[in-house]
C-alpha cells in the first residue's frame, strides 16, 4: 500500500522531499487512509532516502537548468527611454545644422574667439537641438556647435527640445536676436524665410518672434536696397537709421553714391535726411504758384515742359535740389545743399574753385 503512493512522486522527488524534510513527513502521513501503517512505514523507508540520494543530485540539475534557461531572457535589463526633452549631453558627430538658419556667415576670427573662450571657461549656455530621424537638428548655437567641433570634443552640452519645423525656425532666430546679435539684413533674410517658407503672414511672422507687425515689415524693406548697401550694412558702416533714409531715394545709383558718401564723411543720419530732402524733385508747378500766373498769365504747356526737363536734369547732374522759376523776361535757379562740404561737392560739379 505505501509503495503505490511513493511510485507517483517518483524517485528523485520523492527523495528531495523526504532529505530536505524528515519532520514533515510524519505530519503528511495522518492524512494517508491508513494512519496506523503510516508510523511503522516511517522506519522502512529510510534506506531508499540513502539510495535516493545517490541520484538526488540529478533531480536538482533537471529542474535547475530549465530555470536557468527561462532567467537568460529577463538577464539583460532594457535600456531606459530616451528623454525626449530637457538637458542633456549629446554627441556632437549626430548633430546636423539647421537649415533655417538665419546667420548666414560665420567668421573664422569669431569661431575661433568663441573657441579660445570654451577651452579657458567651458561653455556657458547649452545648445538646443531636437529630434530628426535618428540624429538631432540644431535649433540655435551653430556657431558653440562648431567651436566644439574645432577642439575635438565628443560630446556638447544641450537642450532637447520638441518642435516643428515652423517652431524651430522661430525659436533660432528668437535665440540669435536676444544673445547673439543677428545684424540687420540677417534679421530681414530671418523674418523672410519664416514667411515664405511657412506661408505665413507677416503678422503671423512678428508674433512667433515677439516683434510688432510694423517692426518686422520696416526690417523687411531693407532687402529692397542693392546689394552693396546691404553689404555695408551687415558689416555696420551704415546704420538702419541711414538704410531708411536712402530708401527715400528711388534711383539705385544716386543710393549708392550717398552710402559711399556716408560712409567716407561720416555723416548722420540728420545730415542724411537733409540731403535727400534736397536731392527729391520739386513738385510740378501750378498755375497758382507759377511764376506766369503772378503776372497774370498761363505759361504755355511746352514753355512748362521745357523748364521741368531743365530742372530735372540739373537736379539729377549734381545731386541735389533745383529749382527754376522762369519768366520770359528773368528767372532764378535755386540749389539746395546741406552743409559745407555739400556746398563743395556741388561746386566742384559746376567746375568752380571755392
Amino acid at each position: 500500500m505505501a509503495a503505490t503512493p511513493k511510485s507517483r512522486l517518483g524517485r528523485g522527488l520523492g527523495g528531495i522531499i523526504a532529505n530536505a524534510a524528515k519532520p514533515a513527513s510524519s505530519k503528511s502521513a495522518p492524512p494517508a487512509p491508513t494512519p496506523k501503517t503510516a508510523p511503522p512505514a516511517a522506519a522502512p523507508k529510510t534506506p531508499p532516502p540513502a539510495a535516493a540520494s545517490a541520484t538526488a543530485p540529478a533531480a536538482p540539475s533537471a529542474t535547475a537548468k530549465p530555470a536557468a534557461k527561462s532567467a537568460a531572457p529577463a538577464a539583460p535589463a532594457a535600456p531606459p527611454p530616451a528623454a525626449t526633452t530637457g538637458f542633456q549631453e549629446i554627441p556632437v558627430h549626430l548633430i546636423a545644422p539647421s537649415p533655417y538658419q538665419a546667420r548666414r556667415e560665420i567668421t573664422a576670427e569669431q569661431l575661433n574667439e568663441l573657441a579660445e573662450s570654451i577651452r579657458a571657461e567651458g561653455l556657458l549656455q547649452p545648445i538646443v537641438v531636437r529630434r530628426h530621424q535618428d540624429k538631432f537638428q540644431l535649433i540655435a548655437g551653430e556657431r558653440r556647435w562648431r567651436a566644439y567641433l574645432m577642439l575635438k570634443i565628443k560630446t556638447i552640452p544641450a537642450r532637447l527640445v520638441d518642435a516643428s519645423n515652423a517652431s524651430a525656425a522661430a525659436l533660432g532666430l528668437i535665440e540669435n536676436l536676444q544673445r547673439e546679435g543677428l545684424n540687420p539684413i540677417d534679421e530681414a533674410y530671418g523674418y523672410a524665410s519664416l514667411i515664405r517658407d511657412f506661408d505665413l503672414t507677416q503678422e503671423a511672422a512678428a508674433s512667433r518672434v515677439g516683434k510688432s507687425r510694423a517692426g518686422v515689415a520696416n526690417t523687411l524693406r531693407l532687402l529692397s536696397l542693392d546689394a552693396e548697401i546691404q553689404g555695408y550694412l551687415a558689416k555696420g558702416l551704415v546704420s538702419v537709421g541711414h538704410a531708411k533714409v536712402l530708401l527715400g531715394l528711388e534711383e539705385p545709383p544716386r543710393r549708392a553714391l550717398l552710402a559711399r558718401r556716408i560712409i567716407e564723411e561720416g555723416l548722420s543720419v540728420r545730415a542724411t535726411e537733409k540731403i535727400v530732402q534736397a536731392r527729391k524733385p520739386a513738385p510740378p508747378a501750378t498755375a497758382a504758384t507759377a511764376p506766369a500766373a503772378a503776372q497774370g498769365r498761363a505759361a504755355p504747356p511746352a514753355e512748362s515742359a521745357a523748364v521741368a526737363r531743365i530742372q530735372n536734369k540739373l537736379t539729377s547732374h549734381l545731386g541735389a535740389r533745383v529749382q527754376v522759376k522762369h519768366t520770359p523776361r528773368r528767372g532764378k535757379i535755386i540749389i539746395e545743399y546741406a552743409g559745407n562740404a555739400d556746398l563743395q561737392r556741388i561746386l566742384e560739379k559746376l567746375g568752380i574753385e571755392a
